[in-house]
């Protein structure tokens, strides 16, 4: 009760009219803020199969996203990557042997939320909770709700269970404990530029809209998880699933990747700043050497990349080919994952 009242009389503080401000996975509502306002094997720690992505040039960008301008072309090295977003198994395994405790499950030190009720500071995240009405899309915190007791393993709150759902994708993990779920597996976290280069599978394909191509359902047939229906009220589901899918639910792309678009958004190793195409390099960027948001300055942020099982065009179309999203470091959510790439020695 004490987090929807303290979410209530903040509503009006994050107003706004851009939906990039709004999506999360484009600015994911931090934990601070919810509080306050309510094909290879590849000898490591897993034995996941990754996918061979051939270095290459491509036009890296989209002109349909003012984050995402100019085009501009970048030529990368050759990488090994994920075949799909890394599962409730494998982080659990990562778990059980290193005692690994992820951001979400953490206590919460008063000094970080000053003015806030001692009372108040629960361990937890942000949950996506469909509101039962909805007459404006400005506040993205009618339906995003903090909940105590959320985190990897109980993904909606401590009712919740992965029990029964290994081969889904880890959800609640915050960028400190995709990092760390990486070192242990002995690979890394993909800059956005090799990301967005596997998504489009090394194809010089810029006009096309999707990745997958021009057409939101091919042959009639979804291709992706993302949001059917009313958003936020009502899922129709037409895709098949309401909330995340297990992995390789959907088929895999020219490289055999699975899950580039839709699903969770997935964490990358570099800072966001709307600017940095401007000023990118060519050859195997890196991203900025700092974060910036206009939108919330004092935050860092890190990109993340592919669009959520929330993404839909009466809100959020930050799925389609080229664009950004970005999340603060420390506010895991339930639609947020992660996917890992490997140097070739």
């Amino acid at each position: 009760m004490l987090f929807n009242l303290t979410l209530m009389t903040c509503l009006s503080l994050f107003s706004t009219k851009d939906t990039l401000s709004c999506c999360v996975g484009e600015n994911i509502p931090t934990r601070a803020g919810m509080i306050k306002s309510q094909i290879a094997q590849l000898k490591s720690k897993t034995t996941d199969k990754m996918i061979l992505v051939e270095g290459g040039k491509f036009l890296m960008g989209s002109s349909n996203f003012e984050d995402s301008k100019p085009l501009h072309q970048v030529e990368l090295n050759s990488f090994y990557m994920d075949e799909h977003e890394v599962t409730n198994a494998q982080f659990a395994e990562f778990v059980k042997e290193t005692g690994y405790v992820t951001v979400a499950e953490r206590e919460l030190d008063p000094k970080d939320f000053p003015g806030v009720d001692p009372k108040m500071l629960v361990a937890g995240s942000a949950v996506f909770s469909k509101p039962k009405e909805l007459n404006s899309l400005n506040n993205y915190l009618m339906w995003w709700v903090y909940v105590p007791g959320a985190n990897w393993q109980h993904p909606e709150g401590p009712n919740s269970s992965i029990k029964d759902k290994m081969n889904y994708p880890v959800v609640q993990v915050a960028y400190e404990d995709a990092t760390a779920y990486a070192k242990w597996a002995g690979k890394r976290l993909p800059t956005e530029a090799e990301w967005e280069y596997a998504a489009r599978g090394r194809k010089d394909a810029n006009d096309d809209l999707y990745y997958w191509g021009k057409d939101l359902k091919p042959n009639g047939k979804w291709t992706a998880n993302i949001y059917q229906g009313k958003f936020p009220v009502q899922d129709s589901k037409e895709d098949g699933f309401e909330g995340t899918a297990p992995v390789k639910s959907f088929q895999a792309n020219a490289l055999g990747l699975y899950d580039m678009e839709g699903n969770v958004w997935e964490w990358c190793a570099d800072f966001y700043r709307p600017d940095y195409y401007q000023h990118s390099t060519t050859a195997n960027p890196k991203g900025p050497q700092d974060s910036y948001d206009p939108q919330e300055p004092n935050l860092e942020k890190r990109v993340q990349r592919g669009g959520s099982f929330l993404c839909n065009d009466q809100y959020c179309e930050r799925y389609k080919a080229g664009s950004r999203g970005k999340g603060e470091v420390n506010s895991p959510t339930n639609n947020v994952g992660f996917r890992c790439v490997k140097d070739i020695n």
